[in-house]
């Protein structure tokens, strides 16, 4: 898990408000890629893909559930699940591309607008549908399982992991290749 996930998960008291604190940690690091140049844009755009990797996967886990599991609340988590992964699909085409190139440029901008909205989505709708509908000890434990979720999810997107069970099932796996390959691209990028 990213020291910044670590940091505001321990500040709140429960799973909204940990998500909302990471939705402002996700800002900085979209603004510190579009600002960044040369390999301290890679190293933002990896810090960045690692964030995003962890919260999505953690969000589909743990929130779409919780969700659905309220009135009216099977729409909102569907809408969101389509949101992350179309953001998967483009997060992993983004990896394959050179971070000087026009072409990430553009897509990252385009990224980073549907990332915005997205997190958007979830304040104004999935966030007020928690808090209005499930009690503060549940939002509570969803916060620990939340932060536990994220420790163990994968670094890298995987678009094939586009429901919840296909991230209880391919996640830990996944994570587990992902951690090899960052291993050995710290060690061949050295």
């Amino acid at each position: 898990m990213t020291d910044a996930m670590m940091q505001t998960g321990d500040q709140q008291s429960d799973v909204v408000g940990v998500l909302l604190a990471q939705h402002e940690q996700i800002k900085t690091l979209l603004d510190q890629v579009s600002k960044a140049t040369g390999q301290g844009r890679q190293e933002a755009f990896d810090e960045l893909r690692e964030y995003l990797a962890r919260h999505e996967t953690a969000e589909e886990m743990i929130v779409r559930p919780l969700t659905r599991g309220v009135e009216g609340g099977d729409k909102v988590a569907s809408e969101r699940m389509d949101e992350e992964n179309h953001s998967k699909d483009v997060l992993s085409h983004l990896e394959d591309l050179d971070v000087s190139s026009p072409d990430f440029d553009e897509e990252f901008g385009q990224f980073k607008e549907s990332v915005l909205e997205h997190a958007e989505a979830e304040e104004k709708q999935e966030f007020p549908l928690l808090q209005q509908n499930v009690g503060q000890d549940r939002l509570e434990k969803a916060k620990t399982a939340l932060l536990m979720a994220e420790k163990t999810a994968p670094t890298h997107p995987h678009p094939t992991a586009r429901s919840t069970a296909a991230n209880y099932v391919a996640g830990p796996f996944a994570a587990m290749l992902d951690r090899a390959r960052d291993a050995i691209g710290k060690v061949v990028g050295s």
